[in-house]
């Protein structure tokens, strides 16, 4: 039994549009623009079987919920809870971002850099104390956890609160460290899923990150300043094998029908994005997606990378589980329960398909950062590609490979704000919903 947990950002506040700190001030309303856009996220949501409904309590996001919230067929009452407070800033609140760069130019620095040792001095009557705001956050998220998921077992439960907040319950539900609080984009009145398999602990996917194409815009905007490059990390669409369940690893595949459409509608989502280069695994199926969504880009020719090539899944390939159960009695749970740990009979591991992929996609990076302008490009790859390059971005490690969900035509967004040497940024992660199933990823759940 899943539990299905939406979680979404409260719409543009006063603050947000002041470009000043909030923290937990609830001195921030929302703006027009704001309770617009969380109209349609209600609408977004309405067909939804939403069995309980968190918020913060700052006005904001109680505000945001309540909007979705009227727009339910059927909603459960809103529960306002501390746990989904958004993080403390105590001594910049209420101050423009600018004048606290201004003012405080090491500490933000550290904020910048490394959140997860950034601290602030307070004064207290007992003296002065330290406070982690982002450590004592992401232990907040994990503590929200703990007390709401046992209540709500195999049930859909929506959660409406802050940047910040939302970054630590995604970051703490699948193991990200709390290094890369930076790495994660919200945007205001974004859709975020996650999956759990069951109680604090067990297995959680994320499904899609940062979800904005419900207010209109397909792809979120770079962070300011952006100087490095931006990278459309996408999914090739459904072969018949994929329908199937059947594994495919290196065997070429082409695209059936279904994922021709697929390849078609990503092509139509992204034609208004300025591409400016293009790559791809030198397989048929992320080869003919590549090339049906550059026929929008007909001056953009298509590189192919030999080391984007799918897993190799050996004496597995060809077959569907139950036939791979019967010769290989164990390894297929062992798969799906530890992959790190799988050596696939005369195929590949996961950590060399990691080492070239990652190998690959910093190549990548470093070539296209050099470019004097930021530019923009596709990777069409594969699933099990995907996910590694997405584990190593979030700081994950390849035993969290089944933590991150890749939809065949799903689309991925990577910037690299400050250029080859500067954390990444996961401005989204598996968006599908050019695909026409709405917010859930829907795409064939077969085998890699």
């Amino acid at each position: 039994m899943t539990t299905r947990v939406i979680i979404v950002r409260h719409g543009q506040s006063s603050y947000n549009a002041q470009k000043k700190i909030q923290g937990r001030c609830d001195e921030s309303v929302l703006t027009e623009k704001g309770r617009v856009d969380a109209e349609t996220v209600g609408t977004a949501l309405s067909k939804l079987n939403v069995d309980a409904f968190y918020s913060s309590p700052l006005q904001r996001a109680k505000s945001t919920a309540q909007i979705i919230q009227s727009c339910l067929e059927n909603p459960p009452t809103l529960q306002a809870t501390d746990k989904l407070m958004e993080i403390d800033l105590p001594l910049w609140e209420n101050l423009l971002k600018s004048e606290v760069e201004k003012r405080f130019p090491e500490d933000y620095r550290c904020w910048k850099e490394r959140p997860h040792e950034f601290k602030m001095l307070l004064s207290t009557p007992e003296g002065q104390r330290e406070h982690f705001p982002v450590l004592s956050l992401y232990e907040q998220a994990q503590q929200f956890w703990q007390e709401i998921l046992p209540q709500h077992q195999g049930k859909t439960i929506v959660i409406v609160a802050h940047n910040g907040i939302n970054r630590c319950l995604i970051m703490s539900a699948l193991g990200i460290p709390p290094s890369r609080y930076h790495s994660i984009q919200q945007s205001n009145c974004c859709i975020n899923v996650l999956n759990f398999s069951g109680d604090w602990g067990e297995p959680v996917q994320l499904e899609s990150l940062n979800q904005i194409s419900h207010l209109g815009k397909p792809l979120p905007s770079p962070r300011n300043p952006h100087k490095g490059p931006r990278f459309l990390l996408i999914r090739h669409g459904e072969t018949q094998w994929n329908r199937e369940s059947r594994f495919q690893g290196i065997r070429d595949i082409p695209l059936n029908d279904r994922g021709r459409e697929q390849a078609q509608r990503a092509a139509e989502f992204l034609k208004d994005v300025a591409i400016d280069f293009a790559l791809s695994s030198p397989m048929l199926r992320p080869k003919e997606t590549a090339e049906i969504i550059l026929q929008n880009h007909p001056n953009v020719s298509l590189d192919l990378q030999e080391r984007l090539t799918e897993i190799c899944h050996g004496l597995w390939e060809g077959k569907l589980e139950t036939e791979i159960e019967s010769e290989f009695p164990g390894l297929l749970r062992q798969w799906k329960e530890a992959p790190e740990t799988v050596q696939m009979p005369e195929g590949e591991n996961l950590q060399q398909v990691w080492d070239r992929a990652i190998a690959n996609w910093n190549d990548l990076v470093k070539y296209y950062a050099n470019s004097p302008e930021p530019r923009t490009g596709i990777v069409v790859a594969h699933d099990a590609i995907n996910k590694v390059i997405l584990c190593y971005l979030l700081g994950l490690q390849p035993a969290n490979f089944w933590n991150i969900k890749q939809g065949n035509g799903g689309v991925s967004v990577i910037d690299y704000p400050d250029g080859a040497e500067g954390m990444p940024v996961l401005q989204a992660i598996n968006i599908t919903t050019h695909l026409g199933s709405g917010i859930l990823d829907k795409t064939a759940a077969g085998a890699l």
